[in-house]
């Protein structure tokens, strides 16, 4: 037996190690049934939103109704790994209809059927906002679920997000593509990598403030995602408003519930009037209204001028 092979062995015989193996083995073996049997799946529901809009707790809500097989986590490194900065050039993690491909479609189905079985999925991995036209050619009768947020309150969510990360880790995004290509110094060099997702145009702001990063991130999202909608059915897009979880969390879900065609019974009702009270899987704390007002009120509003136009066209009042 070779040195390198007795090197390997510990690594080997570890059972964490081997059960990960073995777990990719069947994940292997079973996308190779489906692209030979290639059971029936519907088009995905995708649960999109720029990131600390609400999408964990929308995400959480819609996934406790039972009817659809789901990750407890996103999954950027697949959709990432179909189109993205590693094989785009470092553009950014959006994705246009030009840049579907048929096996594009293939791979995404393979995966879920590999882990989640054959049924209809729930997908909520935020960077999918930015690609909206992308999913709708590969996946013409999927859903959209869209939530927004009023501005000012998002993007001082966002900045705290940068700044203090979640309770299971940080949002940085070198853990997934390595060192930057060109230098980054956000906030004076407070930040030397992006954070939450990469928009088109991100390297105009690799020298930009916090809070100017976070706005660009707000309004990039929040138009690719609008401008996109126009060319989705009506019937397949759900718009939602953070907001609503405070106002009307019952009528907001069962709403959406319906269009979804999934059953609201009086269980999920209880669940959406104690949502103000449940904290998400992602960040600390319960959600909360007006938090850029505690949080980062002179930092919002020197970039209010920034948002404030699509915040009006989104239906919120910057000046209230």
């Amino acid at each position: 037996m070779s040195l390198a092979v007795l090197a390997k062995l510990p690594k080997l015989l570890d059972p964490e190690i081997r059960d990960k193996n073995l777990r990719a083995l069947g994940w292997r073996a079973k996308e190779a049934i489906w692209s030979i049997t290639r059971p029936a799946m519907p088009d995905p529901v995708f649960v999109i939103g720029c990131s600390r809009s609400g999408t964990t707790v929308t995400f959480e809500t819609i996934a406790a109704s039972g009817d659809f097989l789901h990750f407890d986590f996103e999954i950027p490194q697949l959709w990432n790994g179909l189109h993205g900065p590693l094989n785009n050039g470092w553009d950014s993690e959006a994705a246009t209809a030009d840049n579907a491909r048929p096996e594009h479609r293939d791979r995404v189905l393979a995966y879920f059927y590999a882990r989640l079985g054959a049924g209809p999925v729930l997908d909520k991995t935020c960077i999918n906002t930015l690609r909206v036209p992308y999913l709708h050619a590969l996946f013409p009768q999927a859903r959209f679920v869209f939530i927004q947020r009023d501005g000012r309150d998002n993007v001082s969510s966002m900045m705290d997000g940068w700044r203090m990360g979640r309770t299971d880790g940080g949002f940085g995004l070198a853990q997934f593509f390595g060192p930057s290509p060109e230098p980054v110094a956000i906030n004076g060099g407070e930040f030397r990598e992006w954070h939450f997702f990469l928009p088109p145009g991100w390297r105009e702001f690799n020298h930009a403030s916090l809070e100017e990063v976070c706005a660009f991130q707000w309004t990039t999202a929040n138009r690719l995602a609008l401008d996109a909608a126009r060319a989705i059915p009506p019937e397949q897009w759900i718009g939602l408003r953070y907001e609503d979880i405070f106002e009307r969390p019952v009528d907001m879900f069962r709403e959406a519930f319906e269009r979804l065609e999934v059953p609201f019974d009086a269980q999920t009702a209880q669940r959406c009037a104690n949502l103000v009270s449940r904290p998400t899987s992602i960040v600390k704390g319960a959600p909360q209204k007006q938090k850029w007002k505690e949080h980062n009120p002179g930092a919002v509003e020197r970039i209010l001028p920034m948002i404030a136009p699509l915040m009006r066209e989104m239906g919120y009042d910057p000046d209230d």
